[in-house]
């Protein structure tokens, strides 16, 4: 049965994207808007809600999550690895009740190309931000020493964010809002101040951004 079920969905990938939407919709209970698209990519979480402008490109992976949200004019590009952990399997996280494996993108977001996102707690990332470059890993769960089992913790980063290439983000981070986060730094805490710099192993304060930097400032226009 569960051959059958990988069979059919990879056979959708593969269809029209006008015939594919309406299958995704009316079999799976998708939530995809007329102006939402997906490419050539194995997308297949519980739930699945795209916006009108929404796009995920080719080659991208997504499963075992419960929910995907994107919002207005977001895009996932190609190449990328999402997961999670789903609720209904019992042998892992038993500490953790309250998880949600949720990968919620806010308006005008974007993760660009071969990056991992591991929402075994919610991922949940800021309009108009950018996973930048490659290689990026968003991390939501790890291994607990002291119980030695699974242990995890949600993940956010603000708006008018920036992700430098090959970055490593671990549970429970947050970066703030307008804030850049430089190329391969490793983030494994909750920041506060707004418009800076964080990078490093361990990503810790540099400097303050310029406030009036154009990246900082870029509204959100819908198409």
């Amino acid at each position: 049965m569960r051959i059958l079920k990988i069979f059919l969905q990879i056979l959708v990938v593969f269809m029209p994207w006008k015939i594919r939407r309406v299958v995704l919709n009316r079999f799976w209970g998708y939530d995809i808007r007329p102006g939402a698209k997906i490419g050539f990519s194995y997308i297949y979480p519980k739930h699945l809600v795209m916006e009108n402008g929404a796009t995920i490109g080719h080659l991208n992976v997504a499963i075992h999550l419960e929910l995907i949200y994107m919002e207005k004019d977001c895009t996932i590009c190609q190449r990328n690895w999402i997961t999670g952990f789903p609720l209904n399997d019992k042998t892992k996280f038993q500490r953790f009740p309250d998880r949600k494996p949720f990968l919620i993108m806010k308006k005008d977001s974007a993760i660009t190309k071969q990056h991992l996102v591991d929402c075994t707690d919610v991922v949940t990332i800021g309009e108009l931000t950018v996973i930048a470059g490659y290689g990026t890993q968003i991390l939501s769960h790890s291994t607990s020493l002291k119980y030695n089992d699974g242990g995890c913790a949600p993940i956010t980063i603000g708006h008018h964010c920036f992700i430098g290439t090959r970055s490593i983000i671990l549970p429970g981070s947050q970066l703030p809002d307008c804030s850049v986060l430089g190329a391969g730094a490793v983030l494994n805490k909750r920041f506060k101040d707004e418009f800076a710099l964080y990078a490093g192993v361990p990503a810790r304060f540099i400097k303050k951004e310029d406030e009036t930097n154009a990246f900082f400032s870029r509204k959100y226009n819908p198409k």
